[in-house]
């Protein structure tokens, strides 16, 4: 079975477990929301990078449950049956193939860093609208910025993600304003 233009992916609906464990036991809250999906089919005439068993990084909202207006449980437009689900080519931001995440588009991935020491201080645990540059897309590689590099970016543009078990800021290329020269 093929989609004309979705990929057809395998995932489950929440990660809110920790062993036997339940953290959370809330639909609406998308932080324990399911994120990856196995590749299962591609669209038809689909020639790109990504291939079967390859994985998706979605948006949160692709294998939720909603309630509808009368308070039933729904499934979301992505959801096809059982365990799979349709992703469109703007419901996924990453993907990864032989192990390796690649960017899909216009998003990059940025790592948030501690506080930098400062004579001001400062009561947060992540130094504000700055981090290292983990997965560039293909523009910003060709305007000189490449993984491990400390960036600034936009107020408001961070999308929090958890990948290999890291705190990642999912956003768009120009939400990256610059490229910081450690000496």
């Amino acid at each position: 079975m093929r989609a004309v233009n979705q990929f057809v992916v395998r995932g489950h609906r929440y990660n809110n477990t920790k062993g036997d464990l339940i953290v959370n036991t809330s639909e609406e809250d998308h932080r324990f929301s399911n994120r990856e999906g196995e590749v299962v089919a591609l669209p038809l005439g689909y020639e790109g990078p990504i291939g079967v068993g390859d994985t998706l990084l979605v948006h949160h909202n692709v294998f939720k449950f909603y309630n509808d207006m009368k308070g039933r449980r729904q499934s979301g437009r992505s959801f096809l049956k059982d365990d799979l689900f349709l992703v469109d080519f703007d419901q996924f931001y990453m993907y990864r193939s032989d192990g390796d995440w690649h960017p899909h588009d216009r998003y990059c991935f940025v790592q948030p860093i501690p506080p930098e020491d400062s004579t001001i201080f400062k009561p947060v645990s992540e130094e504000p609208l700055m981090g290292i540059m983990r997965y560039p897309n293909d523009y910003l590689m060709g305007q000189g910025v490449e993984s491990g590099d400390t960036v600034t970016f936009r107020p408001e543009s961070e999308y929090e993600f958890i990948v290999d078990g890291e705190k990642l800021y999912r956003m768009f290329d120009h939400q990256i304003t610059c490229k910081i020269q450690r000496s």
